[in-house]
């Protein structure tokens, strides 16, 4: 089953109008989105994924709901030129999930899962290259750096190291090959304690995707199609993307460095957000508890001023 978390909260920090216009940048399987759709019997959802099966899935369930919805099947960096196409240049709130849903760590055949057995894939979109492809193809200095930046593992560059070696006798294809890998590159003892599949797998994936890149992209142009009063929402579930939403939610709430000492500040300088919460929200206990995929959850919301 999915579960989609702080969902109390993001419904909250939505702020819904019942006749506004809603995005839903990370559909998946139509948590968030279903209840968006309830809420605004006179508005519009419009909704991303690049996961075809998630797709199909959410449209049955918010079909059931209304007909005031459209979910695109493509990757939320699209999001603005896919709106504008719709005619849509200012939108009254978003939210950005970007969490993996659970039926896609379940569903074993994707290759998300480090514990179950099944072809080295992780595409969200089924198509384009995939994690054998990383793994097999990507040279020895590229996989440190993924490794190290996209999954800060302190065994990077010995991980790295022994993938290379072993392919060159015979291709890594499964991901239960992989971890096996890991854990010889690292010995038992760390592998154990510390868990570096966890992390090469999460880097892996990110490259796949090129999950930050979308991230950064996408947020601005969010940002900017906002109403005044509009708010964005956004769950991280690592640092790295967390670290990401705080730089641009800084860089929209501040004035510019160029005039900060003027008396008067021109308009085009003013910043565009404020930020709603200054810490960033974490699931309570009983979501917690109920839950264990949330614990590395937080949200963080702003609004357009």
């Amino acid at each position: 089953m999915h579960y989609s978390v702080l969902q109390k909260e993001v419904l909250e920090a939505l702020n819904i109008q019942e006749a506004g216009i809603y995005v839903d940048a990370t559909v998946g399987y139509a948590g968030d989105a279903k209840e968006i759709l309830k809420r605004i019997k006179r508005g519009f959802l419009f909704a991303f994924d690049a996961d075809v099966n998630a797709v199909n899935y959410s449209n049955e369930v918010l079909a059931a709901i209304g007909s005031n919805y459209q979910i695109f099947n493509t990757n939320y960096a699209n999001l603005k030129e896919k709106l504008e196409g719709k005619g849509i240049k200012e939108i009254d709130g978003i939210v950005f999930d970007l969490g993996l849903s659970s039926p896609q760590i379940d569903d074993a055949s994707r290759g998300f899962s480090f514990m179950k057995d099944a072809p080295l894939d992780m595409r969200m979109s089924q198509t384009g290259m995939s994690a054998y492809d990383v793994v097999n193809n990507y040279t020895l200095a590229n996989l440190i750096e993924i490794f190290f930046t996209y999954g800060e593992e302190a065994m990077s560059r010995k991980i790295a190291g022994l993938i290379v070696k072993k392919r060159e006798n015979q291709k890594i294809a499964t991901t239960l090959e992989l971890v096996e890998v890991i854990k010889e590159a690292v010995g038992s003892n760390y592998f154990y304690k510390h868990h570096p599949e966890r992390k090469i797998f999460q880097a892996i994936r990110i490259e796949v995707n090129q999950e930050l890149e979308a991230l950064k992209k996408a947020l601005p142009d969010a940002i900017k199609m906002l109403k005044k009063g509009g708010r964005i929402v956004v769950i991280t579930f690592h640092s790295l993307e967390d670290r990401i939403v705080k730089r641009v939610f800084k860089e929209f709430s501040e004035v510019d460095e160029m005039v900060k000492g003027l008396p008067k500040i021109p308009q085009e300088y003013q910043p565009l957000l404020k930020i709603v919460n200054k810490k960033a929200i974490l699931p309570s206990q009983a979501e917690l508890k109920e839950n264990t995929r949330s614990n590395s959850a937080k949200m963080r919301v702003a609004e357009r001023i």
